[in-house]
């Protein structure tokens, strides 16, 4: 029997496209916000965050533990289940009475904010710019000042022992009655990758310390294991992979999370006050192939993201790995969205760093590299962060990298003069300056990801060497990116369908311009069809991109954009000229097996 099917017998389902929408069955509503998607196996409902798969429905619509529910599916499939020990099934009981006491607890906060009491933390939300509609979606609450007010109303229905290990009461060193765990606070539910609560935030206002609090952990709920939203990230992922969104995106807090999914942004998940660990990222790749790490630009923010850059690097996997955004002075998240909206939000994401660049960035600093010995020990420190990688192919791509970027730091002056050098007077040109003219060696990438589209099959072969290339130009880079994560996401594509995918994705743009660089500057290859011939022209384009990069004529870009003056003008038109001329030829690339020619 199918998900479909099996909600189907509850629910009056409608199939709307890949999925299938109906009224929930777990809370009162008129306007359908519930979907079985039939092809990842789970329900979810959009208006009380109802989520999981054939099990959990069972649980929620017949109030089964998990054991039973295995054992009610199992009955209507005709398949026998092993019989619980008596240990077993207590313990299965006591998670079942752990879950229905938190989610009468949420309840209970729930209505909470939305009675008189609630005044205050309705007041605050609205400040940070929630509608009701947002407030109930998330099923914020609120925590009066009475310090019994949980206690009493839960207590007839659970034991009050069991309310004080789910965390929901506190019992004090001096003795006396247990007093709710939170008081006079804003409650942010939190929920397991099922979206049960599990758990709470809450927020203080006023100068209460700490100003935020999280429930104390017990047997459902371990901070260094759960994410903010992640259930709702779960849902929203997939359709963000289609739609050639950011993927996850991690942020410091549940305000943050919150902001960015009502701007879009739904695959936005936060950790519970901890530094990310092995679990979160886990989690995350489940979520993305590479997630951005979204911190806010203080110096607390920036220690955040270097301790989570190094938590990752033992964990890195091909196709696997984070890119990071440090945002301004004073911003996160939720202020930056308020004050430039979200198209300014996404132009941010697009330009998150990688990982790796982010660790050589790290490295580097601000530290003048000037001497053999400081260049020693910067080669040092970046070999040995490389050298924890345990993934052998993707720590010798680090290692590579990291040369590369000591090679050029050899040869290329990092820093202009400091403030107490010579000031040179401002560039004279006739009329304007010219515009600023194409990055050096942008041909060769363009001909190098036609290839790629003309003959995907490179694309799996030559994965890492794809991943480990960083164009500096936005949109080739990110064309090249889509093209990894179509082969994670879709492998196998022949070049139609992959030229279709990307221009759904939004990429037809791009894609048009560099299939015309290649018909006008490398046509012929294009032509080839012959496998072993396409893989040694690959190999020469590759080597051509990588020395490109460090020819003379990048060096002239260099000087350039140091000092745009007459002179540098000239001298980069003069090699950019030179090397037009040059261009590809059908002579330069192996007309047969084994024959491999060297970059000019």
């Amino acid at each position: 029997m199918s998900l479909a099917d099996l909600v189907g017998k509850r629910v009056r389902l409608t199939r709307k496209g890949r999925e299938h929408g109906g009224l929930c069955p777990f809370h009162n509503e008129k306007t359908p916000s519930f979907y079985v998607v039939e092809d990842k196996g789970f329900f979810h409902c959009f208006g009380c965050g109802a989520h999981g798969d054939a099990i959990g429905f069972v649980m929620r619509s017949e109030n089964l533990d998990f054991i039973e529910a295995i054992e009610r599916l199992a009955g209507v499939a005709g398949i026998a289940v092993p019989q619980q020990t008596p240990q077993e099934r207590e313990k299965a009981q006591r998670q079942k009475t752990l879950l229905e006491a938190l989610a009468a607890a949420a309840k209970f906060y729930e209505d909470q904010l939305w009675s008189p009491a609630g005044a205050r933390g309705r007041d605050y939300l609205a400040s940070r710019g929630l509608d009701e509609e947002t407030m109930r979606c998330f099923r914020l609450g609120w925590a009066g000042d009475d310090r019994a007010a949980l206690r009493r109303a839960l207590t007839p229905e659970f034991p009050q022992q069991l309310l004080v290990d789910a965390g929901l009461l506190h019992v004090s060193d001096r003795g006396g009655e247990p007093y709710d765990f939170f008081r006079e606070r804003v409650i942010f539910p939190i929920g397991d990758r099922a979206g049960r609560v599990i758990a709470f935030g809450g927020r203080a206002l006023g100068d209460v310390q700490p100003k935020y609090l999280n429930s104390p952990e017990h047997p459902l709920f371990e901070k260094g294991r759960v994410l903010y939203g992640l259930s709702a990230a779960r849902v929203n992922s997939a359709r963000e992979a289609e739609a050639g969104g950011a993927g996850a995106i991690v942020t410091e807090g549940y305000m943050d999370v919150i902001a960015l999914h009502r701007a879009g942004f739904s695959t936005a998940v936060a950790p519970l006050g901890t530094a990310l660990t092995e679990t979160h990222l886990a989690e995350l790749w489940r979520l993305a192939p590479e997630p951005v790490l979204c911190f806010d630009g203080d110096a607390a923010g920036q220690r955040a993201a270097l301790r989570a850059l190094h938590r990752a690097l033992p964990l890195l996997k091909p196709g696997h790995s984070l890119r990071f955004v440090i945002l301004p002075t004073g911003e996160d998240p939720d202020s930056l969205l308020r004050l430039s909206g979200p198209a300014a939000f996404a132009d941010i994401l697009a330009a998150a760093r990688p990982l790796a660049e982010m660790l050589w960035q790290a490295e580097l600093g601000a530290k003048a590299v000037d001497t053999p010995e400081r260049r020693a020990d910067l080669e040092r420190r970046v070999l040995a962060h490389a050298g924890q990688i345990a993934d052998r192919v993707v720590q010798s791509e680090y290692r590579r990298f990291l040369r590369d970027k000591l090679f050029a730091l050899g040869r290329l002056p990092r820093r202009s003069p400091g403030r107490n050098g010579p000031r040179l007077p401002p560039p004279v040109f006739q009329g304007a300056p010219p515009p600023l003219p194409a990055s050096p060696g942008r041909r060769q990438r363009e001909v190098l990801i036609g290839l790629l589209l003309d003959h995907p099959f490179l694309i799996t072969e030559a994965h890492e060497d794809i991943a480990a290339f960083d164009f500096p130009e936005p949109e080739l880079d990110r064309l090249r990116r889509a093209i990894l994560e179509l082969d994670v996401l879709t492998p196998g594509l022949d070049a139609e369908a992959l030229h279709l995918h990307l221009g759904q994705n939004g990429f037809a743009s791009t894609v048009d311009a560099v299939v015309s660089a290649l018909t006008d500057h490398a046509g012929f290859l294009s032509r080839v069809s012959d496998a072993e011939t396409v893989r040694l022209s690959w190999v020469h384009v590759t080597r051509m991109v990588r020395e490109g990069d460090r020819s003379e004529l990048a060096g002239a870009a260099e000087a350039l954009a140091r000092d745009p003056s007459p002179e540098t003008w000239e001298r980069f038109l003069a090699l950019q000229g030179r090397e037009a001329q040059e261009g590809f030829s059908e002579d330069e690339f192996p007309p047969s097996r084994g024959e491999v020619l060297s970059p000019r």
